[in-house]
């Protein structure tokens, strides 16, 4: 019979949750960037979906990157800063399609439930595709009332 695993209060600060298998994420790129594998490739025979937790302690960024999927990212606790200027908080909803190019980051912390239907892969940023430093998201629209 398959597994079924259930995270209680997932809508807190990652750093709370001390209960969950946090790893570093090292990969080229990427810096102070944990997370936990909810699923992954391998997982269901033929997967090519990923789920994981993450969480960025102030100043934390992921990769360069592009999507050959679609991408959902929710974010749990904090705010998540977009490299073109777009910051996201607690309940922001963000899908992203194939083909999108972002690096994400936080310049205050923040806990994120992103989900990958494929992998993403590195790639080198181009002019004006990051508009503003790591961890420093412009507000959104929505933060300028």
């Amino acid at each position: 019979m398959p597994d079924v695993t259930v995270f209680r209060d997932v809508l807190r600060d990652g750093f709370q949750q001390t209960e969950l298998p946090w790893t570093p994420w090292t990969e080229p790129g990427r810096e102070g960037v944990e997370f936990v594998v909810l699923w992954g490739p391998g997982h269901a025979g033929e997967e090519d979906s990923a789920s994981l937790l993450l969480r960025f302690p102030p100043g934390a960024h992921g990769d360069f990157h592009e999507h050959l999927g679609h991408e959902l990212m929710l974010v749990l606790d904090g705010t998540l800063d977009h490299s073109d200027g777009r910051r996201f908080h607690r309940g922001d909803l963000v899908v992203e399609e194939p083909g999108t190019r972002h690096q994400m980051s936080s310049a205050t912390g923040c806990t994120v439930l992103a989900v990958r239907a494929r992998p993403a892969s590195p790639r080198t940023p181009e002019a004006g595709e990051i508009t503003t430093g790591v961890g420093a998201g412009a507000p959104a629209p929505a933060d300028a009332a």
